[in-house]
């Protein structure tokens, strides 16, 4: 059952990943002659970012299927993952002065209102794998201390 359940996960992750992959290729670029070029860029890594935390989450879910949960790997995964949230973040951040300019001359409010919702979204993820990066953290150090008892 264990397999079952972390091939779900996998595909679930890939399945994630593939439509930022196709706005990234197809729609992204239909906007190179309407958003500003840093706008663009912004995009851009904010997408390199996202995959590669996808890349850790795929990499913490073999490390289940290894046996491997409870391990500075699996530690390591979920600090990478809060590090590219926190990164996302700070991307778009630093994009929405680029943007108030195009939402003030479209009268397009939700324009500023997206970036801001993105930021949440990621701050929620990076709250959660720093939870989640201390409590495996504690349960490494609990689990090394019964085997120095034992």
């Amino acid at each position: 059952m264990k397999g079952y359940s972390t091939i779900f996960l996998k595909t679930a992750v890939i399945l994630i990943g593939i439509p930022v992959l196709a706005l990234c290729i197809f729609w992204v670029p239909g906007f190179v002659n309407y958003l500003h070029f840093t706008i663009l860029m912004g995009v851009y890594a904010t997408a390199l970012t996202y995959f590669f935390a996808l890349y850790q989450a795929l990499k913490l879910i073999s490390y289940i299927d290894k046996n491997k949960a409870f391990s500075e790997l699996s530690v390591k995964a979920l600090k990478n993952i809060k590090y590219c949230a926190n990164t996302i973040s700070i991307i778009y951040a630093v994009l929405i002065p680029f943007l108030y300019p195009i939402a003030d001359a479209d009268d397009a409010p939700g324009l500023v209102a997206f970036p801001i919702i993105i930021i949440f979204g990621a701050m929620v993820i990076a709250v959660f794998a720093a939870v989640l990066q201390r409590l495996l953290k504690e349960a490494i150090d609990i689990k090394s201390e019964n085997d120095l008892t034992v």
